[in-house]
C-alpha cells in the first residue's frame, strides 16, 4: 500500500505540472488569437533594431545655454519616463555634449513620443488631505451624506472647498501601491490652476493638494549637508537646502505664513515633479528669506538624490526631434544565431556527460531540460506580452549559462541516489533517501543562485539587468522541475524492472558503482561475511539467477500465508467477541 501510495503522489505531481504547463500555455494563446501577443519572445534592440531618434534641447524663454549637468538630468527624466511607460531595453545618451539620443526597440507610439519630448514639470502645491496609499475598499468608503462639500468659493490654494465629492470618491479609490498607477502619472499633466490627487512612492502616501503656488522654476539652486546648531556643530542629520529667485521667495514667504497657521495635513507642502510627489515636508516656521531647510530622515544619498531633482528637476527644456531613423539591429541576427548555436552545443556536451556517467538515467535528465525550457520560454513570452520585456543578447547568455546550473541539480540528486545504493539501500528506498539529502543542497544551491541574479539586477545598468533576469527566471523553473518532474519521475521508474534490477544500461548497476556494495539489484543484499561476487560462467550465472528466483517466490509464498493466517486470526477474534 504504502509503494502504491508514493505512485499515486508522483503521478499526481506529474498531472500538477502538466496543468502548469497548460494554464500558461492557454493564457499565451489568449493573447495571441486576441492579437495582443505573440508565440516568439520579444527581442530587445540589439537583436530586433528599432527606432533612433536625436533630440535637440529648447530652453523656453529663447535661451541656447544648458549646461552638461542639465542635460544629464534631462537624460535622467527622460529615462524615467520611457521606463515608466513600458518600454524595456532602451537606450538613452548624450551627443556632443548637447543632444540626446533615444534608441528604442520597435516604433514608439505617439504618447511615448509626447513624454520624452516634454519638459519636466515641478511645481510647488499645498496639501489638503492625505492618507496611506492603498485604495479604500469599496465597503469602507465615505457614505454619500458624509462626503466633504463645498460651501463656497475657495478664498486660497489651501481652502478646503476645492475639495468636491467626485474628487474626493477618486482618492478614496486611488491606489498609490501600484507601480502603474505612480508611472502613469506622468502620462496625464494636471491643471496647475486646479487641485489634483498625486502618489509619494518613497513613503507610499497619496495626497490631496491644491493649486500650484510656486513653480519649480523660481528654484535658483540647491543642496545638501549636515544640519548645524546654532552655535555651528554639526547634528549627525542630512538637511536638503533649497534658494529660490527673487519671485520665489516673495512667493514662497506668504505661502509658509498661512500654513504655518494650519495643522494636520493642510500644515504641509508637497513638491511634485511629473506628477508624483517627492516630498511633503511640514512648515515648521515661516520662510522670509526664500531659504528653506527641509529636514527627516535622509540618509547623504537620500539627501544628495532629493537636492538634484530639485536643482534640475524643473528644467525649463523641452525636446525636438531633430531627426529619426530605423535602425538594424546592433548585434543582429549573426550574433542571435551564434548565440543560440552555443545554446545547443552546451546542451549537447551535457546531454553526452550525461549518458557517459548515468547511462539511461540521462534521459531524466534531457527530458528535465527541456521541460525547464518549456517553462522559461513561456514565461519569457508572457513577460514580452503583459510586462513588454524584451530578450537582448545578454539575456540570451543567461539561459545558456543556465543550463550547466539546470543540470547540476540532477547531478547531485543522482549522485545521493547512488550513495544511497552504496550504502546497502534499495533503488526505491534509495530514492526517497536521496532526495531528503539532495534537496537541501539544490534549495541551498538555487537560492545563491537567485540571491546573486537579484544584486546582480539592481546594481546593474544596461544589458547586464537582462542577463541577470534571465539568470533568476530559470533558477525559479530549474527549482520548479526538480519539484515537479525529476524526483515524481525517479519514484515511477525506481519500481520499473529495467531501473530497479540495475540493469547495466540503466545507470545504476552495482557493479559499475565503483565499489563493493550491499546492494546487488532488486531487494538482494550481500551478507555481511560474503565476499566480492566472483565472476560467473554463462551456466553459473543462469543457475544463480534461477535460484535468486527461487528464493524470491518462496518468500513471498512465505509473506502471503503469514498475511492469511494474520487475517485468519482477526477474524477469529471478532467471532469470539
Amino acid at each position: 500500500m504504502a509503494r502504491s501510495g508514493r505512485n499515486t503522489a508522483a503521478k499526481r505531481t506529474l498531472i500538477w505540472l502538466g496543468v502548469l504547463i497548460a494554464v500558461l500555455t492557454a493564457a499565451l494563446s489568449g493573447g495571441v488569437i486576441s492579437n495582443q501577443a505573440s508565440w516568439a519572445p520579444k527581442l530587445a534592440l540589439d537583436l530586433e533594431g528599432g527606432t533612433q531618434m536625436i533630440l535637440a534641447p529648447q530652453v523656453q524663454g529663447g535661451g541656447n545655454e544648458i549646461t552638461s549637468e542639465q542635460l544629464d538630468q534631462a537624460v535622467e527624466i527622460i529615462r524615467q519616463r520611457v521606463d515608466g511607460s513600458g518600454v524595456a531595453e532602451a537606450e538613452i545618451t548624450t551627443q556632443s555634449g548637447r543632444n540626446v539620443v533615444v534608441s528604442l526597440p520597435g516604433v514608439p507610439d505617439e504618447r511615448t513620443r509626447e513624454l520624452i519630448q516634454a519638459s519636466a514639470a515641478m511645481e510647488f502645491r499645498p496639501v489638503l488631505a492625505g492618507s496611506t496609499g492603498a485604495a479604500v475598499p469599496e465597503e469602507n468608503r465615505t457614505p454619500a451624506e458624509e462626503l466633504p462639500e463645498p460651501t463656497g468659493e475657495p478664498a486660497n490654494a489651501s481652502d478646503l472647498n476645492w475639495i468636491t465629492p467626485e474628487l474626493y470618491r477618486e482618492f478614496e479609490a486611488k491606489d498609490c501601491t501600484d507601480p502603474a498607477t505612480v508611472a502613469a502619472a506622468a502620462e496625464q499633466p494636471a491643471d496647475p490652476a486646479k487641485p489634483m490627487i498625486a502618489c509619494e512612492p518613497e513613503t507610499g502616501m497619496k495626497y490631496i493638494l491644491g493649486p500650484v503656488e510656486v513653480p519649480g522654476t523660481d528654484i535658483d539652486d540647491a543642496s545638501f549637508g549636515q544640519v548645524r546648531g546654532t552655535q555651528g556643530q554639526s547634528l549627525n542629520q542630512w538637511a536638503v537646502n533649497i534658494e529660490f529667485n527673487e519671485q520665489g521667495t516673495q512667493t514662497f514667504k506668504a505661502v509658509t505664513e498661512r500654513l504655518f497657521g494650519l495643522s494636520g495635513a493642510q500644515n504641509q507642502f508637497a513638491i511634485v515633479l511629473d506628477g508624483t510627489v517627492i516630498s511633503a515636508p511640514t512648515t515648521n516656521a515661516v520662510i522670509p528669506d526664500g531659504k528653506p531647510q527641509i529636514t527627516g530622515n535622509f540618509t547623504e544619498e537620500s539627501a544628495r538624490a532629493l537636492s538634484e531633482q530639485l536643482k534640475y528637476g524643473a528644467l525649463p527644456i523641452s525636446f525636438e526631434i531633430q531627426s529619426e531613423m530605423q535602425i538594424s539591429a546592433t548585434l543582429g541576427d549573426e550574433q542571435l544565431r551564434m548565440g543560440v548555436i552555443a545554446g545547443l552545443i552546451g546542451l549537447v556536451l551535457v546531454a553526452v556527460y550525461s549518458f557517459f556517467q548515468y547511462r539511461m538515467l540521462g534521459l531524466v535528465t534531457i527530458a528535465s531540460l527541456v521541460v525547464a525550457g518549456v517553462l522559461t520560454y513561456l514565461a519569457i513570452a508572457l513577460l514580452g506580452w503583459t510586462e513588454n520585456y524584451r530578450l537582448s543578447l545578454a539575456g540570451v547568455a543567461g539561459l545558456i549559462v543556465a543550463i550547466g546550473q539546470t543540470a547540476d541539480s540532477f547531478i547531485v540528486y543522482f549522485e545521493r541516489i547512488r550513495d544511497e545504493l552504496r550504502d546497502g539501500r534499495g533503488l526505491v528506498s534509495a530514492v526517497d533517501n536521496g532526495w531528503k539529502r539532495a534537496k537541501r543542497t539544490v534549495l541551498a544551491s538555487k537560492a545563491v543562485n537567485l540571491l546573486a541574479a537579484v544584486v546582480l539586477y539592481f546594481v546593474a545598468v544596461g544589458n547586464v539587468r537582462g542577463f541577470a533576469f534571465t539568470l533568476g527566471l530559470t533558477a525559479i523553473a530549474d527549482l520548479a522541475v526538480v519539484f515537479l518532474f525529476t524526483h515524481p519521475m525517479m519514484q515511477l521508474l525506481a519500481r520499473t524492472k529495467f531501473f530497479g534490477e540495475g540493469h547495466r544500461f540503466s545507470g545504476l548497476d552495482p557493479e559499475r558503482l565503483g565499489v563493493v556494495p550491499l546492494y546487488r539489484g532488486a531487494g538482494r543484499l550481500r551478507q555481511p561475511g560474503e565476499g566480492k561476487p566472483k565472476p560467473r560462467g554463462k551456466a553459473a550465472g543462469a543457475a544463480a539467477e534461477a535460484q535468486r528466483r527461487q528464493t524470491i517466490a518462496e518468500r513471498r509464498a512465505a509473506a502471503e500465508k503469514e498475511r492469511a493466517a494474520s487475517v485468519s486470526g482477526r477474524s477469529t477474534d471478532k467471532e469470539s467477541n
